[in-house]
């Protein structure tokens, strides 16, 4: 089934693999037997359903999780349920996803205004006079 990010944005499920690995945590002795942690590996520089810029600031966000060949893995093995792992996997993704879709502010830079100057020149001036009285009078 698809991963809907937004209205307009949905992760076909061919972008998305889900691997199965033992996992550590709680769980006890039945960890060692089952394979509920879930490794899931996104296909984001292929993936039609993402713009370029969204996809760099992907990529950015991501950050070690994002492999060379451009795909995204995340790993969960917060529960002891492999069902419950893939859900929490899949959120972490379309969260991901929902905060690089986000443009961020561009800066203006803004001058610095006549009062801080002139506050700045006078703080300098009393402190080389504070120095100046140092000296032999």
């Amino acid at each position: 089934m698809p991963l809907h990010i937004t209205d307009e944005i949905e992760i076909a499920d061919w972008e998305l693999t889900e691997s199965f690995v033992r996992a550590s945590g709680p769980g006890g002795q039945h960890v060692n037997k089952t394979s509920s942690a879930v490794e899931l590996r996104f296909e984001a520089a292929r993936s039609p359903a993402l713009p370029a810029p969204v996809k760099s600031r992907l990529k950015r966000l991501a950050g070690r999780r994002w492999t060379k060949d451009g795909a995204l893995i995340i790993q969960c093995d917060e529960t002891r349920h492999q069902s419950r792992n893939r859900e929490i996997a899949r959120d972490r993704l379309a969260e991901l996803i929902r905060r690089a879709l986000v443009k961020p502010k561009r800066r203006i830079p803004t001058k610095p205004t006549r009062g801080s100057k002139e506050r700045r020149l006078k703080a300098k001036k009393e402190r080389g006079e504070v120095k100046k009285l140092r000296g032999k009078l």
